[in-house]
């Protein structure tokens, strides 16, 4: 007998890749049950699908920056100055990323590469640890969501919140939608998907020195004048983070979707004073925020 669960959730994270640097994405996932009918006539209760497998997935790799471990782009260390935190140096074509962050905004993948592939077998593992015994086949489909229009790949974290968000590299796949008086400008639309492609969004606020960074000793001998310098104390721990110029977008605000539509309308405004605008972005998948003059 089989049991299946569409859409169960929507995994929001960041990670390494070779050619790209560090990249937002947002995959949905879909679950297969495979085993015997227990005593209550079920696979497995539904409730426990949406509620226990879910959450053995978000525990697993939601929020988080996943790392190829058996690639040799990322090296990681256990932080000098902060407990329970690590040192994670991404060393890409596009660019070198140098991170301190508690150890569980990581998921360490043992892969050459993040993809599909090498995520659902990490996940498979982890949930059949979890699965009851008449379950005795799992298979998980994470696909991307079907956008036929622009979009672009973001990275950020959010110091005010207190749920998984404050981690500092973690994003999203999204799409956006702007109007300029009413009509839906596509050309507007691809220009900020190439401004915002692979992208990391950090905040002014959040901007220090390079004096004041936590990094490994080897980063430190590696950072160049290319590069720039974020860092807040949010629940979890102590978050830093340096990133190359050429992959970044500082805002003048913090960069929860709502501030980043927002932005998106103030500098939209500015290029078209006499024009009403108004701009749907996207986190990720089915949410978002609406902003408007």
């Amino acid at each position: 007998m089989q049991l299946f669960v569409n859409d169960l959730t929507v995994i929001d994270f960041s990670y390494c890749c070779e050619q790209r640097g560090i990249v937002g994405e947002s995959w949905i996932v879909d679950v297969l049950l495979e085993g015997e009918l227990n005593e209550m006539s079920m696979v497995l209760d539904f409730s426990v699908v949406k509620k226990q497998i879910k959450s053995i997935i978000d525990n697993a790799v939601d929020h988080k920056l996943l790392l190829p471990i058996n690639n040799s782009m990322v090296s990681v260390e256990n932080s000098t100055t902060q407990p329970d935190s690590e040192y994670v140096d991404v060393i890409s074509k596009r660019g070198s990323y140098f991170l301190q962050s508690p150890a569980q905004a990581f998921a360490k993948i043992a892969a050459e590469t993040i993809n599909i592939s090498s995520v659902t077998d990490y996940l498979t593992k982890i949930i059949k640890a979890e699965l009851p015994e008449n379950v005795k086949g799992l298979s998980l489909v994470l696909r991307e969501e079907n956008i036929d229009t622009d979009y672009y790949h973001y990275t950020h974290g959010l110091k005010l919140h207190d749920g998984n968000c404050q981690r500092i590299a973690h994003g999203h796949r999204s799409k956006i939608q702007l109007f300029k008086n009413e009509q839906r400008d596509f050309t507007l639309e691809k220009q900020w998907c190439d401004r915002w492609a692979d992208i990391y969004i950090a905040s002014e606020a959040d901007r220090i020195e390079k004096s004041d960074i936590q990094l490994s000793k080897s980063a430190h001998s590696t950072l160049t004048d290319e590069h720039q310098y974020f860092s807040y104390i949010a629940p979890q721990g102590r978050f830093d983070i340096a990133v190359p110029t050429n992959v970044l977008d500082v805002v003048d605000c913090d960069s929860t979707v709502e501030l980043l539509a927002d932005f998106i309308c103030r500098q939209l405004k500015k290029s078209y004073p006499n024009d009403s605008i108004k701009v749907i972005a996207y986190e990720g998948v089915a949410k978002g925020a609406i902003a408007y003059d």
